[in-house]
């Protein structure tokens, strides 16, 4: 031992002190057992909880009070579907004029209600920010022959409904889809694009080969149980109906330590604080549905192992073929990489699936926005406060932004306003950027290879082949000696469900427990952090935990290399007639010669009005050019000019805002040059005022997000020598009433004889002069000083 370093005092080491070594340990011991009661206490309240939530008509978690305005039960095809509208909280006011914002909630074994599970989540964000907001849910068990058809249907007719109940807003519904209800919002808008505003698609799996090798183990299911036959062999022993229990067990095998210990321990460490966050979450975490077997099998066959959605390989049963490149509204498509089940690959690759190149996107008129969040999982997207209250609150914030964007793939990002260095000129706490990406640079999130395709693609075939098998020689028998007693009996026997009931007040063993936790909680003996006991506890905690976790690691490793060596031979694939080759399972859709002609035509249209539509098409076509120079734009660009426009043209609504953007993206998207040359052209008939106070307001737009690029600053000089020319043959506010009347009717024809213009237009030019001097010394100072030094005015034509 070294001389040198002091002994520690027995208080620090409490085996050198044997008192104060049987003190930590009969605290320990006391702490554990009074824990321990509380901790089944808990557990026994959320057996009654449980039995209380399923055995009321319409369960659901949601955290505001609500009306049913439509029952999908009343519709011609019925589902088991509702149109709920949310009522305001007390102390929270809605503007009925504002869009009506709808959140989807998914149906994937847990029952409704988790998108507006608390004040922070997305409808409290919705109703926070003043938008009507209505709830899409769905009761426990499916209506009699019901299709997922039927359900988009069912959608459909409630967002009509939803467009029908605002009359008084022009903006269609911005339309939340959560999971598993991603992809069905994204089919309804397919198939009816007209009644759908801007679409949020939060953690939804579209693309469901795609993966990062080592990072997405549930893709690989498909392929371990030989196909979806195992779907039908679920669906055929309820007698027609599919336990959601099976795919909430599918969930939890993903984490074994959250499921088996971490979630538990951390109840069991923090029982005194943890008890109520873990009975809200266990609320919806147990309350199973049931789906039914031709939906579920349809679900298997088409998305999960045949993957025709992001291909465009399904049809309706009225021949409607359901293709993605149909969707005319803005999606952004929300996910995070810590997402275990659906992980970005499979939330974005559908883009790859659809679309060439990011120009094919422009040239279908589809605008995509994508966000990746870091760390966040699965739940988190739609749950996580902090999620709510920053990446959910700015995008129903920039919705109307969002809703504007011209056709593109943007990345969003999310940034904090403190962490900037203009926070001067952001009004919230945070600010959403986009910036333009490429399907190359996507590539980068979604890890696209194409021997796995082959091998799914293979997976495909042999689950057609072992389905069609199961119901040659099995599915009769199965059939014929199952009951629909016998398939109740089975849902309660589930583990998962079984487990709720056995810690319940109907177990008799339960008796004492509430009298104990009561005696417990009136006089509660915590230890303390420092405990030794406590802490070897947490250390063996920990330990279990890594165990479990490198035990998962390790047959997912497995599982991967087993999936690849086995779908992977080249003997297999040929035996299912692939020929080593997926081309065959998962191709690009093509581009139908109706949609060709269409972009034509449309082209066509377009080159028709490059030299007209004013000063606001040359305002908006100058502001586009400039930022299509810049490496990002952001939301303050977009609240200038949207509110300049309403002070010039106070009758304009955001729709006619959307269609003069895109409109003049397009133009300069295939006409440039020729759309540059005409904005003289565009100002034509404007007075020098009112040419300087568009230029002042292209100053003040572009101003807002700080300084321009060296490539948009070029631009922007381009656009000043353009409006430069339209000032030089403007007439000034200062001209003689008499000679800009004289001017007026040579204009319109009026008198066109060659010596009175030739006479008039000399004068003309002596006024001319100092206008254009005073405007190109204009043009050489800075875009703050010449916006302070010229207010925007009302534009003033002259008749």
């Amino acid at each position: 031992m070294n001389p040198l370093m002091p002994i520690p005092p027995a208080q620090a080491l409490p085996f050198l002190d044997p008192f104060g070594f049987g003190r930590a340990a009969f605290d320990y011991w006391r702490d554990a057992v009074e824990r321990s009661v509380l901790y089944m206490d808990v557990m026994r309240q959320r057996g009654n909880q449980y039995l209380e939530h399923i055995e009321k008509t319409k369960p659901n978690v949601l955290g505001f009070d609500a009306e049913v305005v439509m029952d999908g039960r009343q519709l011609p095809r019925p589902v088991n579907y509702e149109l709920m509208r949310i009522l305001p909280p007390e102390g929270v006011e809605v503007d009925l004029q504002a869009r009506p914002f709808v959140v989807v909630d998914p149906r994937a074994g847990h029952g409704p209600g988790i998108g507006g599970f608390k004040p922070d989540s997305e409808v409290g964000v919705a109703l926070r920010a003043g938008h009507p907001c209505y709830f899409i849910g769905f009761l426990p068990f499916p209506e009699p022959g019901q299709t997922v058809e039927d359900v988009v249907e069912a959608e459909v007719a409630f967002l009509r409904h939803v467009v029908a109940s605002h009359p008084e807003t022009s903006e269609k519904p911005m339309v939340v889809g959560n999971c598993q209800a991603g992809w069905q919002i994204m089919m309804a808008a397919a198939l009816e694009p007209e009644v759908f505003g801007p679409i949020l698609i939060a953690g939804a799996p579209l693309s469901y080969w795609a993966g990062e090798r080592g990072h997405a183990p549930m893709r690989y299911s498909g392929g371990m149980t030989g196909g979806s036959w195992l779907t039908a062999l679920v669906s055929d022993i309820g007698s027609g109906l599919f336990d959601g229990a099976w795919l909430v067990q599918n969930f939890e095998r993903l984490n074994p330590a959250n499921t088996w210990w971490d979630k538990q321990y951390r109840l069991y460490a923090q029982v005194d604080s943890e008890a109520e966050r873990y009975l809200d979450f266990e609320r919806w975490w147990g309350g199973h549905v049931v789906l039914g077997g031709e939906e579920i099998q349809y679900i298997v066959d088409n998305l999960f192992v045949g993957n025709r959605l992001s291909t465009a390989q399904l049809a309706t049963s009225d021949g409607r073929r359901i293709d993605l490149r149909n969707v005319r509204s803005p999606v952004v498509v929300f996910c995070s990489r810590g997402d275990e089940i659906t992980p970005p690959p499979q939330a974005l690759g559908w883009i790859r699936d659809l679309y060439e190149d990011a120009d094919d996107i422009v040239a279908s008129g589809q605008t995509i926005v994508y966000c990746v969040h870091d760390t966040t999982g699965h739940l988190g997207i739609f749950v996580s406060g902090n999620v709510s209250r920053k990446e959910h609150t700015e995008f129903t914030a920039n919705i109307d932004y969002i809703d504007v964007l011209p056709p593109g793939l943007y990345e969003t990002k999310v940034s904090s306003a403190a962490e900037r260095s203009d926070a001067d000129l952001i009004e919230r706490d945070y600010l959403l950027e986009f910036k333009a990406r490429s399907i190359e640079g996507l590539n980068r999130e979604i890890h696209h290879r194409e021997e796995d395709d082959t091998r799914f693609a293979t997976v495909a075939r042999v689950s057609q082949i072992n389905l069609g098998l199961y119901r040659l020689f099995v599915q009769p028998w199965i059939r014929a000696a199952m009951t629909p007693e016998a398939s109740r009996w089975i849902r309660r026997m589930h583990p998962i469900r079984l487990g709720y009931k056995l810690l319940s007040d109907r177990n008799p063993l339960s008796v004492p427990l509430p009298v104990l936790a009561d005696w417990v909680r009136q006089d509660r003996h915590p230890v303390a952090e420092g405990n030794l006991f406590r802490m070897l506890e947490q250390a063996a905690s920990s330990q279990i935990s890594r165990s479990l976790d490198a035990w998962r690691v390790l047959r997912d490793q497995s599982t991967e290399r087993f999936f690849l060596d086995v779908y992977g031979q080249p003997q297999l694939q040929a035996m299912v007639g692939l020929y080593g080759d997926a081309y065959a399972q998962r191709r690009r859709p093509g581009r139908e010669p109706e949609h060709l002609r269409f972009l034509e035509q449309r082209q066509l249209e377009l080159e028709g009005r490059i030299a007209k539509g004013g000063s606001h098409a040359a305002v908006m076509r100058s502001v586009i050019h400039v930022l299509g120079g810049s490496p990002t734009t952001d939301e303050r660009n977009f609240k200038r000019l949207r509110a300049s426009r309403a002070e010039l043209e106070p009758a304009s609504s955001l729709a006619d805002f959307k269609r003069l953007v895109r409109e003049q993206f397009f133009i300069l998207k295939h006409y440039r040059e020729a759309a540059l040359a005409a904005i003289p052209e565009l100002l034509h008939g404007e007075s020098t005022e009112a040419i300087e106070g568009h230029l002042a307001h292209i100053d003040h737009v572009l101003a807002a997000s700080g300084g321009l690029s060296e490539h948009a600053r070029r631009r922007y000089e381009h656009i000043k020598t353009l409006f430069l020319q339209a000032l030089e043959s403007a007439v000034p506010r200062e001209c003689p009433e008499a000679l800009a009347e004289v001017y007026g009717e040579l204009e319109s024809g009026a008198r066109a004889h060659s010596l009175a213009r030739g006479e008039v237009e000399g004068l003309l030019d002596q006024w001319k002069k100092p206008v254009a001097r005073d405007a190109a010394s204009a043009g050489g100072e800075g875009a703050a000083t010449q916006a302070a030094r010229t207010p925007v005015r009302r534009r003033s034509r002259r008749r």
